[in-house]
């Protein structure tokens, strides 16, 4: 199972870890992009797709001084604060970056092997969730969510979900920049295998046989994907507090 950060989670934490002073700025760079090439559009003052590693420069001229990860979905816009434009493109990608101070917000596009990063007008939405209850809450739903999974047998139709399930206690393979706190790397790490178990359990109606079935098993992990959100951005907008 993947437990990969979204694009706009690891360029927030990264970014936030470089203007902090914690990561040089090829550490970032290499962060962020991974094994991929990653070019901005729309920067103020440029035309032309300008290379992340410059790009960074000129945010942070801009007045950008840390990222804040947006993960929206319909009916839940968590992080959106507008204009229209933007919230749009971040819902339609189902992330976003907003870099306050800046007056920005960055959306990913994955094309072909690399990532083009579309730079528009933003506001950062100021009702970020607080890390301590995002963590309580998640925590909370997610042993709902599991409870409510082997009620409706969740061995049988999905046996990789009960196994993650029960391996929750374990670390997944993360690369997060120096210095972040314990507790925010702990909730970026239940967050994004929260959110990878909803992945898993939705897959292909998780081989349900009849249609009330899948409504429920819906219903138990809708709300662990709200809460892994919730939690995900949490962390990183308050990564360095312990």
């Amino acid at each position: 199972m993947s437990t990969d950060l979204p694009l706009s989670a690891r360029f927030a934490l990264w970014f936030s870890a470089w203007t902090a002073g914690n990561v040089s700025l090829d550490e970032a760079r290499d962060g962020i992009v991974a094994d991929a090439v990653h070019h901005v559009l729309g920067i103020p003052g440029r035309n032309e797709p300008t290379p992340l590693i410059v790009a960074l420069g000129l945010l942070r001229t801009e007045g950008a001084r840390q990222a804040v990860l947006a993960l929206p979905v319909p009916g839940d816009p968590l992080g959106l604060g507008g204009p229209s434009e933007f919230n749009t493109e971040a819902l339609d990608a189902g992330e976003g970056v907003l870099l306050p101070g800046a007056g920005l917000g960055l959306v990913p596009d994955p094309v072909g092997a690399g990532v083009q990063w579309r730079c528009l007008d933003a506001v950062t939405h100021t009702q970020v969730p607080d890390p301590s209850e995002a963590e309580g809450v998640l925590r909370g739903v997610l042993l709902d969510s599991a409870n409510r999974l082997a009620a409706l047998d969740v061995a049988r139709w999905r046996p990789e979900v009960a196994d993650e399930l029960s391996e929750l206690r374990g670390t997944p393979a993360i690369d997060l920049p120096s210095g972040m706190a314990p507790r925010a790397m702990q909730l970026v790490s239940l967050a994004t295998r929260c959110r990878s178990i909803v992945d898993l359990a939705l897959v292909d109606d998780g081989g349900a046989v009849s249609a009330a079935e899948a409504d429920a098993r819906r219903e138990a992990l809708l709300p662990l994907d709200q809460a892994a959100r919730r939690g995900l951005v949490a962390a990183c907008a308050y990564p360095w507090e312990g």
